[in-house]
């Protein structure tokens, strides 16, 4: 047989089990497209039918090649979830979300944790399944959000912002999972050791991306074209794919990463706009393929536990996120209908399946057992999301009054505190600026060691000339590290109080030392031990010499850093304010279209707060903001307009506009305005209406909700007579606002 022949045959299992997988998943997007059910689904049910178990369909012929499929498959499906996460989206989600997040994930680990081993299974098997129950499917909730028509209300926020938090820890998970997989047994080192290597790569890979990759984009940009992005875009997904792969990550994590980077550039929607057709193919191969890997008898055997376990996603992850909502101060209504829109399992969790299978850890009977409870759970999604807002009103009228106003005074509370003490910012700048730049060192000097140095081992002075190189490189990050003030204002104020000094001091010297044992550590890898003294003292005197020097090359690595980092913010600029209304209400963003009917007239004619209960925040026309508008601004065909309002006021509001032709776009913008509480005690304000307070010339501002006797009134009628111990809350400008409750603590000090 010729070498072609040889090749031919070799490759034709593995061209047909792939045109197999890609027909079956056509046919199942036509289909699931008719009956408008999620394809995600349809993919599943299509590779399960067209698996080797079945003889009535055209079937696999090597199941190898099926898995090979599949684990390209999670790679660029990863790759895709890490264009839409953003490390800087994680960043904004704020405790809420995160505090949802993990409180769902720390509980729902333990009761599927806990449901194996009633079960019977092994403790390998339960951990996976804790695992693997914990994570929500990030793709048939957007989906379902999208089919609903709910992502403009509030709780839709909350839950994407949790999904992004489960993502992260999902990936986290699975490196641990593989540690302990590998090492067959509990070990706390072994897990922190994991951990810590994790965060390490992590950030090291995500400074060093957002420094250099951005740049490259940018400075090419003249030369790239649609082909050429794409393929760049695949190739720097790849080699973070086998970087991960070298230092003992799953590949997954890579793809995912490198999609995080690329995900702060500037041609971020457009690298996912030209990669999405090629992650709509892979997802389709990969979830076909999940399909396929799926044994009809496994099911069979072990019905009552699929049945069991979906009982327990669909009871008991909206029990637990509910619960993580109401801890992170949500009112009741929003923490039901985010507790029970993450009730279903997904993607990730298939990954981790595969995850133990690669790894010979888990059952057989795992992997089709999770399927099946996830092809189930996402049946259900839609239907617990249209029940979330009933059920909200029914426990609402069932829970005990005491209950009830608990949750409300701990919502309010909660929503109310932001400030931060001058300590607890030096802290975390201390903190910051000491892992950062650590990290940036400890890298540098691995990668010098391991590949500088032996590039330049078989010359005469190569050891000193790597030294040399890797010294000129980090001297800006020893400065950084050692010398640089962090949170000058704070520190200075912190330093007149006694008791603070001493702490701060030293931390100083504590960076200091810092940078001086990494100086030593870095020469005593080039150098005997003699050696690498002189080069110490050598280097130390060089380094005082030139400190402006090094503060100049510091400072244009650090500007370089941060525009590419906040590049993409800086061109949109458009941003979400979520944190500036209270209770229910939040802000939502819409265009005045050149044919509606209301352009031209003021808020005062349009009377939106009395016919609706609505307050109009601001108007953005072209490059001008108005903050807080008043009532004889007129409404300009383009303008944008930010309206505060709960969601039924806002889908009134959004009704009421389509009737005028109003169009309403997908995102926000942030005002240059706070959200801030004013308890009443000034006689001044009590006995008047608002109107006749002042209060919105005074803080050019809105009082868009007021506390009474425990009752809330959103967005109150300008003629509501202010009392005795009520509460306010207005949105208004920062600095005026501060010198009202400044006059107001005066006041309210020359009563006493």
């Amino acid at each position: 047989m010729s070498a072609a022949a040889e090749t031919t045959q070799q490759i034709y299992p593995l061209i047909s089990d792939l045109g197999l997988i890609l027909m079956t998943a056509a046919i199942a997007v036509l289909l699931f497209k008719k009956i408008k059910q999620p394809l995600v689904l349809g993919y599943l049910i299509a590779g399960f039918l067209a698996g080797n178990h079945f003889d009535f369909f055209p079937s696999v012929t090597d199941m190898h090649s099926v898995e090979v499929w599949a684990q390209i498959g999670i790679i660029f499906l990863l790759f895709s979830l890490g264009l839409e996460f953003s490390f800087k989206k994680l960043m904004k989600v704020g405790g809420t979300a995160s505090i949802t997040a993990i409180t769902q994930i720390i509980f729902m680990i333990a009761i599927g944790y806990g449901a194996g081993r009633l079960m019977g299974w092994k403790i390998m098997d339960s951990i996976f399944l804790g695992v693997m129950l914990s994570v929500s499917s990030t793709t048939i909730i957007l989906k379902t959000f999208e089919e609903l028509g709910v992502k403009a209300q509030k709780f839709a926020g909350i839950v994407i912002g949790s999904l992004i938090v489960q993502d992260l820890v999902a990936i986290v998970m699975m490196v641990l999972l593989s540690t302990l997989a590998v090492s067959s047994q509990f070990s706390g080192s072994e897990l922190i050791g994991s951990v810590l290597k994790l965060v390490f790569y992590l950030a090291l890979w995500f400074v060093s991306g957002i420094f250099f990759i951005p740049t490259m984009l940018k400075r090419a940009k003249n030369l790239l074209t649609d082909e050429m992005l794409l393929i760049i875009s695949i190739a720097l997904c790849l080699v973070m794919v086998m970087l991960a792969a070298n230092v003992g990550f799953s590949p997954a994590l890579g793809a995912f990463i490198m999609g995080s980077i690329i995900a702060e550039t500037t041609q971020a929607e457009h690298i996912e706009h030209l990669v999405k057709p090629v992650k709509d193919l892979f997802a389709a191969v990969f979830f076909v393929s999940v399909g396929m890997l799926i044994n009809p008898d496994a099911l069979i055997e072990y019905a009552w536990p699929v049945v069991i376990l979906t009982l327990v996603v669909i009871l008991f992850q909206p029990i637990t996120s509910t619960i993580g909502a109401l801890l992170a101060g949500q009112p009741l209504k929003q923490s039901v209908q985010t507790g029970m829109s993450l009730s279903q399992i997904g993607e990730f969790s298939f990954i981790i399946a595969t995850l133990g299978a690669s790894l010979g850890v888990t059952s057989n009977f795992l992997y089709p057992i999770v399927v099946a409870v996830s092809a189930v759970t996402t049946f259900t999604t839609p239907f617990m999301v249209k029940l979330s807002t009933p059920m909200s009103g029914y426990l609402g009228r069932k829970l005990p009054r005491k209950w009830l106003k608990r949750i409300e005074r701990y919502s309010a509370n909660a929503q109310s505190i932001k400030s931060v003490s001058n300590w607890q910012i030096v802290i975390r700048a201390y903190l910051v600026q000491v892992a950062i730049h650590s990290i940036i060192i400890i890298g540098i000097i691995l990668l010098s060691a391991n590949y500088l140095l032996p590039l330049l081992n078989g010359f005469r002075f190569g050891h000193a000339l790597a030294a040399f190189i890797t010294l000129a490189v980090l001297a800006p990050f020893f400065w950084a590290l050692s010398l640089r003030r962090v949170a000058v204002e704070q520190v200075q104020q912190l330093m007149e109080e006694r008791k603070y000094r001493g702490p701060i001091v030293m931390m100083v010297l504590f960076r200091f030392v810092l940078a001086l044992f990494y100086i030593g550590f870095l020469l005593d890898n080039f150098f005997s031990p003699q050696i690498a003294f002189i080069a110490f003292c050598i280097s130390i005197v060089i380094y005082s010499i030139f400190p402006k020097k090094l503060n100049y090359q510091y400072h244009k690595i650090e500007t370089r850093f941060l525009k590419n980092l906040n590049a993409r913010e800086i061109i949109r600029n458009k941003r979400q304010r979520s944190d500036l209304t209270p209770w229910e209400g939040h802000m939502t963003i819409f265009d005045i279209a050149k044919e509606s009917n209301i352009a031209g007239r003021t808020l005062e004619e349009l009377q939106l707060r009395e016919q609706m209960g609505i307050n109009v925040a601001f108007i953005r026309r072209g490059e001008i903001t108005i903050n807080i508008p008043s009532r004889n601004e007129r409404l300009f065909p383009g303008d944008e307009i930010c309206v505060i309002g709960t969601d039924s006021q806002v889908d009134e509001f959004k009704t009421y506009l389509n009737r005028n032709e109003i169009e309403a776009p997908e995102t926000g913008t942030q005002p240059e305005i706070v959200l801030q509480q004013l308890e009443l005690h000034n006689q001044d304000y009590i006995g008047k209406s608002i109107r006749q307070s002042q209060l919105r010339e005074k803080t050019k501002g809105l009082v868009v909700g007021i506390e009474r006797k425990g009752n809330r009134i959103l967005n109150p009628d300008s003629h509501l007579i202010l009392e005795k111990d009520d509460i306010l809350w207005i949105v208004g400008d920062k600095k005026l606002l501060a010198t009202l409750l400044l006059e107001h603590d005066e006041t309210e000090s020359a009563n006493q």
